[in-house]
Parts: structure tokens; sequence; C-alpha cells
């Protein structure tokens, strides 16, 4: 042991305290592989779809092993994530569990991130070189469960507040869409955004690009199946080289920050625009100093920033803006593409929206 801190007189209570913390993380970064597990294997579902269970019963629904299956329950009833009543022995979720875990459609869905979680830890090692010798990981290396997460993690909020108050909050942006505009999404991964748009739009045309090509194979397949695919074009590309179709709305949702180039795909943007056109960028929510990010949220982008987002931009020599980027930096990197204007219009608990114009 140092010296240093051999000599440290150590509070107990302030020890303790720490060790509490510490203790309460284990149990959560452990648990959230069986969340994961929870989700892939349709045990959330059963029990929401079955009411109570024991063990035994949930195993039988779901044609898993009860031995698994009952570890599994004790897990989550010490982790809240379901409930447990003594005199049956059987489990069950509140109407609030059963929302947030198993309806995809519903804002409040949360079990998209433990598909993030899962692969952002498989590229753990990986990253430990990273650390140590530089450079980073692309964003298509990582496990298939990131591109599933992302999707599943940021479409709650996107359902939510985009047609309802991400595009009135832009300059004469949804009487353009209404009446049939021409709209970019750049970065749309499984094309959940672009597919809310065109749903909500119909008069409008939709161009997703992304440069990953197993999510624009989604992408497809997803229009497809949302009847959307008429007025819906997906294409790989990177965002440096995205057409020109004059465009009265460009989007980049949750992605700016990951890139190699971030100048090069705002200006590429600000090329392909049209002259009164808008573009739309949405980022996670991060404070303007450092101290403001220590909180729920910003520990959680902090983290998925150094697994993936960072790394993606390192990866490609970039300024690696991160998901914590200042506002001052988001301003800095689109003001220098040519664009004239940039603004926050708007805000979520997880997101900040911002408008920029040429």
């Amino acid at each position: 042991m140092p010296a240093a801190i051999q000599q440290t007189a150590i509070n107990e209570e302030k020890m303790n305290a720490f060790l509490g913390k510490v203790v309460s993380d284990f149990g959560a970064s452990l648990s959230s592989a069986l969340v994961y597990l929870g989700q892939k294997l349709g045990l959330y579902q059963a029990l929401a779809a079955g009411g109570p269970a024991t063990p035994a019963e949930l195993a039988q629904r779901t044609n898993t092993n009860e031995r698994y299956v009952r570890e599994w329950l004790i897990n989550q009833a010490a982790g809240g994530y379901v409930e447990y009543d003594t005199e049956s022995g059987a489990y069950s979720l509140t109407p609030e569990q059963a929302v947030a875990l198993t309806d995809e459609h519903s804002p409040f869905y949360v079990g998209g991130g433990f598909f993030v979680i899962k692969a952002m830890t498989a590229a753990v090692p990986r990253i430990e070189e990273y650390f140590r010798n530089g450079g980073g990981m692309r964003w298509g290396e990582h496990d298939p469960d990131l591109f599933v997460g992302t999707e599943k993690f940021f479409r709650p909020g996107y359902t939510a507040h985009l047609v309802a108050s991400w595009i009135p909050s832009l300059t004469g942006v949804e009487d353009k869409l209404k009446t049939g505009g021409k709209v970019a999404d750049v970065g749309c991964g499984h094309g959940a955004s672009t597919i809310i748009m065109a749903q909500a739009f119909p008069n409008s045309r939709f161009w997703g690009f992304d440069n990953h090509e197993a999510s624009i194979n989604q992408a497809r397949q997803k229009a497809e199946a949302a009847g959307v695919s008429d007025r819906v074009s997906f294409a790989v590309s990177d965002a440096a080289h995205i057409p020109d179709e004059q465009f009265d709305l460009i989007c980049f949702f949750d992605c700016l920050h990951d890139m190699g180039d971030p100048v090069g795909a705002a200006a590429r943007a600000s090329e392909v625009l049209a002259q009164d056109g808008s573009a739309l960028i949405v980022e996670p929510m991060a404070g303007n100093t450092v101290e403001e990010n220590f909180n729920p949220i910003g520990r959680t982008f902090a983290a998925a920033s150094t697994l993936c987002c960072t790394s993606n931009s390192l990866a490609h020599d970039g300024p690696a803006l991160g998901a914590v980027a200042t506002e001052d930096a988001l301003r800095s990197t689109v003001l220098a593409s040519g664009f004239k204007e940039f603004r926050r219009t708007t805000e979520t608990p997880f997101n900040r929206i911002f408008e920029a114009r040429r």
C-alpha cells in the first residue's frame, strides 16, 4: 500500500457510505445482464400477459429452465423490477413495470437500453487497448445488439417528442412537411426516426442515410412493414456524401457527436439544404461544465461515450466530441461548417434539440 494512503485517516462513516454505493453498483451492473436476458427470453412479456406466476409456471410459459428462472426472479424482485407475494410464492409485474419493460410503443419503455449495455460491455477488451495505445472502435465493429438496442432505446423518445414538439420548434418546417417537403435523416440506423416522420407527414418525401449496411437493410424492412416505403428511401452513405436534393429539413439524431468529421458532415448538410431549410440536431442532454454532468443522466451518457461514441470518432482520427459535448462545442462545430445560425429550440430530460440555418 502506498505510504500516502497508509498515513491517511479513514472516516469510517464515509467509507461505509462509499462501500454501500459500490455494492449497489455491483448488483446493478450484474443485474443489467439479467434484464437483457428477460427481454430476449420473453420473461417480462410472459409475466405481463399471463399474470402472476411461480418460477415453475413462468418457466413453463416461456419454455425455459425452472432453476434459472427461479434465480432470475429473486434477482429481479430484489432490484424492484418484479413484485413477490410471500403467501403464494408468485411473482408479478405492476402496471408501471409492465409498461416500462414490455411495451415497446410506450414512451416509458426502457428495455432497449439493456441491449446497448450488453453490446458495449462486449467491447471492453478492445477499449482497454485503446486506452493504452490510442485509436478507436468503429461503430460497425460492435456487437449487433448495439444497433438493435440503439433503435429500441431512442425510439420511445422520438415517438413522444419528434412530431409533437421538436419539429414544431423549428422555423417554418412543420408547415412545409404538411404540404410536401424533402427530409434527410443522417445516421438513421434502423430508421425509427425516419419512419415516425413519414407516418406523420404523408405528403413529404424522406431519405435515410447510414454507413452501416446491416442497419439500412433493417430500416428498409421496417419501412415496408410500417407501410411508408412509397415515400421513404434508405441508402448506405456516410454523412459527407448524401445527395443534393435541396432538402427542407436535414436531421442528425443522436449521432453528430459520434462522427469522425462532424464539421464535414454539417458542411455537407449546409450544401444540400434549401436556402430557407433547417437542420435539426438532437444531442444527448449534457451540461456546459464538467460538474453539470454529475448526475444519473450524465453518468450514463459519459459511460456510453467512453465505450462507443468517443471511440468511433477517434477511430476516424476525429475530434471526439462525445455524448456529453457542451453546447458551446456543438455550436462551434456547426458554425465552422458554414451555417450562420445555431440555437437550442427545446429539450427533454434526455436530449437537447438544436436548429441550424444557413
